[in-house]
């Protein structure tokens, strides 16, 4: 991929998932690539399996941390030239009336806050680097309606609306920031999501899993590999015009209310 090798790149929740393979993908095509998880086991088993990586053990909607992971990168890689904002968390699932404020403020804290307070930090560095990009994954319940899902979904959108906004912001400064929107991905994360939803609804996780198929267009999920090729595609050199963008990877999601 063109305009990749030797970029200085960081992935937020990188030690499983999606981040796990959009880090892959990156150190694949030449990148020097930093990852920051909250769980310190999949951190370590990613690092295991790929020791160029470095690291920083976080949880993104805590200030301090996500200052003491840029400090650590700053030292290490000089500045930096990729921000993927890919840590969130599914929140809760259930009917409105039923849910936790603190469970709300959680789901806001992580998909939000966090893209926020790595944003916050990182620019200086890309604007010292002369351009770079920032991709945000955001998801299709940041498209369209997600009942039982509220927290996620009302994060998702906010998500969009930040991507939105620092494209206009920092375009002037050649630093280009697009939203990945991910449909229902593969693993475990989904296999968490398929169970609560099929508790909150009182059937069966067969019949949840059928739904979310049935809804796209493609009958499929999607795979992390499909969400890290798009983010190597945004900070290309093929991507080089694009920017402001929500682009759905998700087999053409038709609905998340069905």
């Amino acid at each position: 991929m063109r305009g990749i090798a030797g970029k200085r790149v960081l992935v937020t929740a990188g030690g499983a998932g999606i981040g796990r393979a959009i880090a892959t993908a990156f150190l694949a095509e030449g990148a020097r690539v930093w990852i920051c998880d909250v769980d310190p086991e999949a951190l370590a088993e990613t690092r295991n399996a790929h020791g160029e990586l470095g690291e920083s053990l976080a949880d993104v909607a805590d200030e301090g941390a996500v200052d003491a992971m840029f400090e650590a990168l700053g030292h290490a890689f000089g500045g930096l030239d990729c921000l993927i904002n890919n840590a969130g968390i599914a929140g809760p699932t259930g009917p409105i009336e039923a849910l936790d404020p603190g469970d709300w403020r959680r789901c806001l804290a992580v998909n939000l806050d966090g893209a926020f307070l790595c944003a916050r930090r990182a620019v200086p560095l890309l604007k010292s680097t002369g351009g770079g990009a920032i991709i945000n994954i955001s998801s299709t319940a940041g498209l369209m309606g997600y009942p039982l899902r509220t927290p996620y979904a009302s994060a998702k959108w906010a998500v969009i609306g930040l991507t939105r906004s620092l494209a206009i912001e920092l375009g002037p400064y050649g630093i280009r920031v697009n939203a990945i929107c991910p449909g229902s991905v593969e693993g475990a994360r989904m296999a968490r999501v398929i169970e609560a939803e099929a508790a909150a609804r009182g059937v069966s996780e067969g019949e949840i899993r059928r739904a979310y198929v049935r809804t796209t267009s493609m009958r499929s999920l999607v795979r992390p590999e499909d969400i890290a090729a798009m983010a190597l595609f945004l900070c290309s050199d093929l991507g080089a015009s694009i920017s402001g963008q929500a682009i759905a990877v998700d087999g053409n999601t038709e609905t998340l209310s069905g």
